[in-house]
């Protein structure tokens, strides 16, 4: 009886050294413990995730490298690690496949003022990003106002940042959306109507 208890007490330890070197972390030639990389989700796979239950007042920013992290509690920050113009590419013609959405398109005023000799590139870069925004409804508002904007935006809504690889000062892309089906002539409309109504 008491070498059957010896028996099953051995065979536990033996079973529980094989399941801990299974799940051990795999040794490098050094024979020291290896890191597992955990690959984590794209950033088109989480903008795809967020973007139906993004709608009026969200932003979606598209950032060049340098944009700063922030502390705003709707602000949630991806690194794309891809070029801006790809980047955005990808994110406008989500936007516009969604029947729910539609942008209102903001740059940094500074981007004008961005010569060749300042900034290697920037030329290309502006006519490029001219020729993708045409058509749009594109205002330049300088950065820190909207940074401002952002700021107080983040308190109650949900903004998404997608940093790039750009490294051209004054390059990123503020995408504030606005309802989809509901034009702005419509609430215009809409508003005046309730001026002239006495009730």
């Amino acid at each position: 009886m008491k070498r059957n208890r010896i028996e099953t007490v051995a065979s536990l330890m033996i079973c529980a050294c094989l399941a801990v070197s299974l799940f051990a972390a795999p040794a490098n030639e050094k024979g020291s413990p290896m890191k597992v990389a955990v690959k984590s989700p794209s950033w088109e796979a989480r903008f795809h995730e967020l973007l139906p239950a993004l709608g009026h007042r969200n932003w979606v920013v598209i950032a060049d490298a340098a944009f700063p992290l922030q502390i705003s509690p709707g602000l949630e920050i991806i690194a794309s690690g891809e070029d801006l113009l790809p980047v955005l590419d990808k994110v406008l013609a989500a936007i516009d496949k969604s029947k729910h959405i539609r942008p209102h398109v903001y740059l940094d005023k500074e981007l004008a003022y961005v010569t060749e000799d300042l900034s290697p590139g920037a030329d290309y870069f502006r006519r490029q990003l001219d020729e993708r925004l045409k058509g749009r409804d594109v205002k330049p508002v300088l950065h820190e106002e909207l940074l401002g904007r952002l700021d107080q935006v983040a308190k109650t809504f949900k903004i998404l940042m997608i940093k790039t690889n750009l490294t051209i000062p004054y390059t990123s892309v503020f995408l504030e959306l606005d309802c989809g089906y509901w034009p702005t002539a419509a609430e215009a409309k809409m508003r005046e109507a309730m001026k002239a109504d006495k009730r």
